[in-house]
């Protein structure tokens, strides 16, 4: 099959080449060949990974020289209130560390970013950040915020803005927040990625512009991002997954009592290793294939039609509102402490 790489992403442990060396083995060769070093760890129900990557890293993973931190909570929901507590403490004992080499002195000045189109929910986030600073009883004076829109609404590169902003202010540091895009459905609100190498406004959905970035502007840019958007092939893709791992694993169960002994609807362990081959009689030989080959299947199916559609959860105005609080209560606190 031709790879087309329809899938967009903007989180670095989603990345091919990060992706492919999950092992030990793995991460260390990928570490030695191409000085992209990967760490895993966890702070209770968080899951963390950073990522740092050097020169050669970049002409490796195609991902910018820099630190990146992804913090993630798989089961995380709206009404988790214990979750989104772990995760903000997460955060900001992360960015703290990511910042600790910044000197502060009483006068500096901080520009936070909002970026995307608030008329769009699941761009919004940027916009809803600055709203929920705003609408704090003290601001803290060090901040300094603007939410510039998008270039469809101003007319105007939203770099071009930012870079005007900077030269007038001089900031210490800009911090930029931003929806993304997953390749994973299950990630789809559930993770904040931190960086210190900038961002591209527009790079999740196709639509990339001027970078907001130190390289561009001479000042250091932290870009926080929460994905919010997936490619609609991989909601496919997930869902056929679950299916044929659910009936692989009813098929090698059938003649174990444990099949029979639940009082409720039996429901099989679909992540532990199966063999597909048991469906083959049903599906044929493609349910053996790996579910990246299936995924790549579905985006050339989908790839010349009306199709192309990038999904968000149907509460994503609720999500987007939890992350703006999430997100503005983190960087008070953050500031507070300067």
């Amino acid at each position: 099959m031709q790879n087309l790489n329809w899938q967009r992403t903007d989180l670095i442990d989603e990345s091919e080449e990060v992706v492919l060396h999950q092992t030990k083995e793995q991460k260390e060769t990928l570490e030695q060949s191409s000085g992209v070093q990967i760490e895993d760890r966890t702070a209770g129900r968080v899951k963390i990974t950073d990522v740092q990557v050097n020169a050669e890293g970049k002409k490796q993973i195609g991902k910018k020289e820099g630190k990146y931190i992804t913090l993630s909570v798989p089961t995380l929901t709206l009404e988790d209130e214990d979750g989104f507590e772990q995760l903000e403490k997460a955060l900001l004992a992360n960015f703290k560390t990511l910042h600790e080499s910044i000197s502060w002195q009483k006068d500096d000045k901080i520009l936070i970013i909002g970026l995307g189109n608030r008329t769009i929910t699941p761009d919004a986030i940027g916009p809803y950040v600055i709203d929920h600073l705003h609408s704090l009883d003290k601001i803290d004076d060090k901040f300094v915020m603007y939410a510039p829109g998008v270039t469809g609404q101003t007319g105007y590169e939203t770099g071009e803005f930012v870079a005007a902003l900077a030269e007038r202010l001089q900031p210490k540091l800009i911090i930029v927040v931003d929806a993304l895009a997953t390749r994973a459905s299950d990630r789809l609100c559930k993770t904040i990625q931190l960086t210190d190498t900038g961002i591209h406004p527009g790079s999740g959905v196709g639509n990339q512009r001027k970078e907001i970035s130190l390289e561009m502007l001479g000042i250091p840019v932290t870009a926080i991002g929460i994905p919010t958007v997936v490619d609609a092939p991989v909601l496919i893709a997930d869902a056929v997954e679950v299916m044929l791992r659910t009936i692989a694993a009813r098929v090698a169960e059938r003649g174990k009592p444990s099949s029979k002994l639940s009082l409720s609807s039996w429901r099989p362990d679909i992540n532990k290793e199966l063999d597909m081959s048991l469906v083959t009689p049903i599906f044929g030989e493609w349910a053996t294939w790996s579910k990246e080959e299936r995924q790549q299947l579905f985006e050339e199916t989908f790839a010349a039609s009306h199709a192309q559609l990038m999904v968000t959860p149907k509460e994503a105005d609720y999500w987007i509102d939890r992350y703006a609080t999430l997100i503005s209560t983190m960087l008070t606190k953050w500031a507070n402490e300067l």
